[in-house]
């Protein structure tokens, strides 16, 4: 079981902890060293077992509001888990657009001009 040094508020402390863990707990050490160095920058002639105590009461207060934040959330996401489905709306897209349709009609039109034009001159040759 391998033993780190830590350094809180200041103050050196040496910690065992499982292998592969190390990393872990310099990270939790960092957060009590951050809350134990404000106590200790108010005050410096705090004992050690308080200014642990006062920052362990930091640390537990901000994990607290993070929870009421935490369940907050999840209580928004229930409400929208629960909600029901949407109904499906029918939306009707042109395939056509109104600019092409009009230019094909246009070209139609003169499609059949010119087929009634070839009818009429083959009819007079006819004749």
């Amino acid at each position: 079981m391998p033993e780190i040094d830590i350094q809180i508020g200041g103050r050196s402390f040496q910690v065992a902890c499982a292998a592969g863990e190390e990393h872990f707990l310099r990270a939790a050490a960092t957060l009590l060293d951050t809350e134990a160095r404000t106590i200790v920058s108010q005050s410096n002639r705090i004992t050690e077992a308080r200014m642990l105590l006062m920052a362990g009461l930091m640390l537990a207060d901000r994990l607290a509001g993070i929870e009421d934040q935490l369940r907050g959330a999840e209580a928004r996401l229930r409400e929208i888990d629960n909600r029901p489905a949407p109904q499906a709306q029918r939306i009707e897209i042109p395939v056509v657009p109104p600019a092409l349709a009009e230019f094909l009609a246009e070209l139609a039109a003169r499609a059949e001009s010119l087929a009634d034009e070839a009818e009429q001159r083959a009819a007079a040759r006819a004749e």
